[in-house]
């Protein structure tokens, strides 16, 4: 087939046409892609990209919110609120959906547990009572207790004591004064309420006594000296004018050649204490027998 005879201003496809040619304006479409392609792939190259060009790559980065997907997201959104609303319209249904003997039963249940929680309070509220009441009693029954051993401890002259009282000061003469007068110079003072009695350091109690060795006054296995102190606890208006009597304790002192003194105070000591002794014959009366308190 004989060659085709091309002219030759007619632009190649395969070369290119210059700006002031008269065909540049002619030049095919796939051509002036290829042409955008290479200004692209200049863009591509590190220095010669423009910032618009940058802030692009940097938006495709960004998620974006297409319709489809805001779709979907209120789809859910309605899906979860319906359910919502079903679970709370069957809690609200729960009972309304029950029979009449289910619900009386229910009820049944209610109240027996009601009555029971009622009891039990009732109960606590007892124990918490007889607690209160035993913790007052106990107490009660402890300070009495400490109150009646210290009255105990002052009779029996384990204790010492302190209070109103008298001091009586007898000096002897030319004669020593008998144990006998001595021993009622003691019944005189307990005859007028003395609770707590001592002579010269030695304390007074129920089984004291006096005695002579010689020209020497005993007590209790003490020997006593001249002038004889005596501290008695009680109430000083009584006391002293117990002992002033006529023909009493004091008069029978001042008969044997001593002097006696008495002086009357808001308080005094009585510092002497010794331990109890245990009875030998004399034993506690048992409570269910015991005779009436008078």
């Amino acid at each position: 087939m004989p060659d085709e005879h091309v002219p030759d201003d007619v632009p190649s496809p395969d070369r290119d046409v210059p700006s002031d040619s008269p065909h540049a304006s002619d030049v095919h479409p796939r051509h002036a892609a290829e042409g955008g392609d290479e200004q692209a792939s200049d863009d591509d190259v590190p220095g010669r990209g423009t910032p618009g060009r940058r802030h692009t790559f940097a938006s495709l980065l960004r998620p974006r919110l297409n319709t489809s997907q805001l779709i979907v997201a209120v789809l859910c959104a309605a899906l979860g609120f319906a359910f919502i609303v079903q679970v709370r319209q069957n809690q609200s249904d729960s009972l309304s959906s029950l029979r009449q003997s289910d619900l009386v039963r229910l009820l049944d249940d209610v109240t027996q547990r009601s009555q029971a929680l009622e009891r039990e309070y009732s109960s606590l509220r007892v124990t918490r009572d007889e607690l209160q009441a035993g913790s007052g009693s106990q107490q009660a029954a402890i300070k009495l207790a400490k109150d009646r051993a210290a009255t105990q401890g002052i009779l029996s002259g384990r204790l010492p004591a302190q209070g109103p009282g008298v001091t009586l000061t007898i000096e002897e003469g030319t004669q020593t004064v008998g144990a006998a007068t001595m021993f009622n110079v003691l019944e005189e003072l307990r005859n007028a309420g003395a609770e707590a009695v001592q002579i010269n350091g030695v304390r007074l109690v129920a089984s004291s006594w006096f005695a002579l060795a010689g020209n020497s006054l005993v007590v209790d296995d003490v020997p006593v000296t001249s002038p004889y102190t005596w501290v008695a606890i009680g109430d000083p208006d009584t006391l002293a004018p117990a002992l002033g009597i006529p023909g009493g304790a004091l008069a029978a002192v001042r008969s044997q050649g001593a002097t006696a003194e008495v002086k009357s105070a808001t308080k005094v000591e009585v510092t002497a204490t010794r331990e109890p002794e245990d009875p030998k014959y004399a034993t506690p009366v048992p409570v269910s027998t015991a005779g009436t308190k008078r």
